[in-house]
C-alpha cells in the first residue's frame, strides 16, 4: 500500500485499530490492552521509505518491484533468472555460482512469492522442496537437506536451520493469504508439522545424533541440528519477529516461542559490537564471538549481512526494544564513516576491513536498517538500494534474493498475513 491508498484509508484504519484496542482491553478485563503496543503487527501500517525519503510514486515503486521479480524469476536463463521450472508443477531456486539448490534460497523464494502474491510460483517451489529436500524416513525425517543438485539429488543430509524457519513463516503467510488446500498445500498443517519436528526431534526414536533445531535450555536456534553443530548459533538465524507470530499461531509450545523471541533479542544485543554494531557469522549462545573455534566466522562476513534485516523487521513489526533503533543507527554510522559508496563487505567486529568488495547484498541489507534508524543520513542508504541494478551474472543468486527481500521491506510490502485476522496478545508480559 502506497501513499494514495494510505491517504484514502487513513480514517478507516484508525477506526479499525481503535476497535481492536477496545476488544483486547475488554478481553483482558480492562487491564493491559493494545493501547500501549505499537508496530505493524498491531497497527497494520508499514513504512514505505521510497515514498517517505525519496519521494517516489506508486507506479515507480510497483514498476521497480515487478521488474526485479520478473527478471530474477523469468529473465534470461543464463544471465538473469534464478528460478527454473521442473516438469509441469515444480520449480527450484538455483545458486548459480555453485550450481546447487539450497533451503535458504527455496524458502526465500517462497517468502518472496507470497509477498508478491504469486501462488503458482510458491506452490511449484514448495512441491520441489517437499519432493526432493524433505526426508521421509531415517534420523532426519521431517527436516530438509540443506542443499541438493538441480536434479534433486541430496548433496548433504544435514539441515540448515534458517531454511526451516523461513519455510514455516512463508507457509503460515500463504495459509492466511490464499487459504489452505489439500495434502502438501494445506499450508498451515505443513507449517505446524515442521515446527513440531524442529522442537521435538530428540523425542523421536532413532534420531541417531540428529538434534532439535532449537536448544531447549537456551531457547535459541542452533546452527545445524546435529551433535557437532548444535552447541552454537548464527546471529543471522535469529528471527524474533517470526517467533512472536509462532507463539500466536502454533498449536502447541506457545510459551517456548515467547521465550525464544526474548532469548533471540538478548543474543543479538550481546553479539553486536558496542561501537561498530557489527555481529559475527557464528557465536556461542551467550553471544560471544567464539573466536577459538569459529575461525573467520567469528568476524562480520556474508551471513552476518542479514542481521540488520532481522533486527529492523523485528522492530518494524513489534517495536519492543529501543536498542534495535540504537543498533541500526550504530551500524549505519559505521558504514557511513567507511564511505557510503565504497565500504567493504567483511570486517572484524571492531571495524578492521577484511574484504574490499562493495557488495550489493550488504548494501541491500543496510538499506533495511533505515526502516527503524533515526539517523539523518538514512536516506542515502535507501537511495543506494534504489540505484542498484537488479543483480545478474554468475553471482546473482544471493545478491538477488537479498535484493528482492530488501525491496519488499523498504517499500512497505513485506507484510504479516495473519491467520487470526486481528492482533492478539501472546508475548506481551
Amino acid at each position: 500500500m502506497h501513499r494514495s491508498m494510505k491517504l484514502k484509508g487513513l480514517g478507516i484504519l484508525f477506526l479499525v485499530v481503535a476497535s481492536i484496542m477496545l476488544e483486547a482491553e475488554a478481553a483482558n478485563g480492562g487491564e493491559q490492552g493494545t493501547s500501549d503496543r505499537k508496530g505493524a503487527y498491531y497497527m497494520g501500517v508499514y513504512k514505505d521509505l521510497f515514498v517517505d525519503l525519496l519521494g517516489k510514486n506508486d507506479s515507480e515503486i510497483r514498476s521497480k518491484l515487478d521488474g526485479a521479480f520478473n527478471q530474477l524469476f523469468f529473465g534470461d536463463d543464463k544471465t538473469q533468472r534464478v528460478y527454473y521450472t521442473a516438469g509441469s508443477d515444480m520449480a527450484y531456486i538455483e545458486d548459480i555460482g555453485d550450481a546447487d539448490v539450497r533451503t535458504e534460497g527455496m524458502s526465500y523464494g517462497m517468502m518472496i512469492a507470497v509477498q508478491m502474491n504469486k501462488k503458482d510460483v510458491f506452490d511449484r517451489l514448495w512441491k520441489w522442496a517437499k519432493t526432493y529436500m524433505q526426508f521421509r524416513s531415517g534420523p532426519h525425517e521431517g527436516y530438509f537437506a540443506w542443499h541438493c543438485g538441480t536434479d534433486g539429488t541430496v548433496l548433504d543430509s544435514n539441515a540448515a536451520s534458517d531454511g526451516e524457519q523461513w519455510f514455516v513463516m512463508s507457509l503460515f503467510f500463504a495459509s492466511a493469504r490464499w487459504g489452505n488446500g489439500n495434502g502438501i498445500y494445506d499450508y498451515q498443517e505443513q507449517a505446524q508439522d515442521i515446527l513440531n519436528t524442529m522442537l521435538h526431534k530428540e523425542s523421536e526414536p532413532g534420531h541417531d545424533g540428529v538434534t532439535n533445531m532449537f536448544n531447549g535450555k537456551e531457547h535459541l536456534v542452533v546452527f545445524v541440528p546435529d551433535v557437532q553443530s548444535s552447541e552454537f548459533t548464527d546471529p543471522s538465524y535469529q528471527l524474533p519477529h517470526f517467533y512472536e507470530l509462532w507463539a500466536r499461531w502454533t498449536d502447541k509450545d506457545k510459551q517456548f516461542w515467547c521465550d525464544a523471541a526474548a532469548a533471540s533479542r538478548r543474543l543479538l544485543k550481546n553479539a553486536a559490537d558496542s561501537t561498530t554494531g557489527l555481529t559475527p557469522d557464528y557465536c556461542q549462545f551467550d553471544g560471544k564471538d567464539a573466536a577459538s573455534w569459529a575461525g573467520g566466522h567469528a568476524d562480520f562476513r556474508f551471513d552476518a549481512w542479514r542481521v540488520a534485516m532481522n533486527i529492523a523487521t523485528d522492530y518494524e513489526w513489534f517495536d519492543k526494544d529501543e536498542w534495535e533503533v540504537t543498533e541500526c543507527n550504530r551500524l549505519l554510522n559505521f558504514f557511513r564513516n567507511q564511505g557510503i559508496n565504497e565500504y567493504g563487505n567483511q570486517y572484524t567486529l571492531d571495524g578492521r576491513k577484511l574484504g574490499n568488495d562493495h557488495s550489493k547484498g550488504l548494501v541491500e541489507m543496510n538499506s533495511v536498517a533505515a526502516l527503524v534508524s533515526t539517523s539523518g543520513d538514512r536516506k542515502d542508504f535507501v537511495q543506494a538500494l534504489w540505484d542498484i541494478p537488479v543483480p545478474h551474472g554468475l553471482y546473482r543468486y544471493y545478491d538477488g534474493m537479498l535484493y528482492m527481500l530488501a525491496m519488499l521491506q523498504v517499500s512497505g510490502n513485506f507484510r504479516i498475513y495473519d491467520p487470526d485476522g486481528k492482533p492478539v496478545p501472546a508475548c506481551d508480559k
